[in-house]
């Protein structure tokens, strides 16, 4: 995600502040937006959907501890980062923040250069959970967790043996292909020994026992597909 398209909403009840943090963040090349409390905040972020939400805790009418809340209960915004920008550095306060929602906490005042640097590591995050996210697989009713070695089943954990995961992994990641038996040997077991011609036949079949039977077909002489 570039910078230019990094949306970044600033709220805060001080003009000066708005402006000299929307300056330094614009310096950097990110696309800042402000608000000056949390009424007009809440309709910026439905609208914008931005990144990243810097939010002043000390705001009149409604604070930025309320915001927050309203903010979370928007399904738009449940991948949103909220970090609160505050003079306060009381613990009480801290801990009604993250309470609220916030993923973490900024002490004003702060010099530009750590700022931004702040900013950048709340960023680096989003884009992890973003890498995260691309190393899961939907398919069907089957979620693969390449991460964990792990796929979730209608919303029930199962854990594979690792060959059985990549087996399965191949297969689903294009429903429908037959997928030759040595296609399958080279990018499931490479190089390794496989003991017996029947290697894979027997992880299938462990497969349909753990997955379901359905999932499976096989295409003789060929190989085997995924179908959903």
């Amino acid at each position: 995600m570039k910078k230019k398209e990094t949306k970044i909403l600033l709220v805060d009840d001080e003009p000066d502040i708005l402006e000299i943090v929307s300056y330094n963040l614009s310096a950097e090349g990110y696309n800042v937006s402000t608000a000056e409390g949390g009424h007009e905040a809440i309709a910026k972020a439905k609208k914008e959907k931005p990144h990243l939400i810097i939010l002043d805790v000390m705001m009149p009418e409604m604070d930025g501890i309320e915001t927050c809340e309203k903010m979370r209960a928007i399904p738009e915004l449940s991948q949103t980062i909220i970090t609160f920008l505050t003079a306060r550095g009381e613990d009480y306060s801290q801990v009604a923040g993250f309470e609220a929602g916030a993923d973490d906490y900024i002490t004003k005042p702060i010099k530009p250069k750590v700022l931004t640097s702040k900013v950048k590591a709340l960023l680096r995050r989003l884009k992890e959970e973003d890498q995260a996210e691309d190393n899961k697989t939907k398919v069907g009713d089957i979620i693969i967790n390449r991460d964990e070695y792990k796929i979730t089943q209608n919303g029930k954990d199962i854990v594979l043996p690792r060959k059985e995961f990549e087996l399965l992994s191949l297969l689903a990641s294009r429903p429908g292909k037959v997928f030759k038996r040595e296609d399958i040997l080279d990018k499931v077991w490479g190089n390794e020994v496989v003991v017996g011609g029947r290697t894979i036949d027997v992880h299938i079949r462990k497969l349909r026992e753990k997955i379901g039977d359905h999932h499976f077909k096989t295409v003789k002489g060929v190989g085997y597909k995924f179908v959903l």
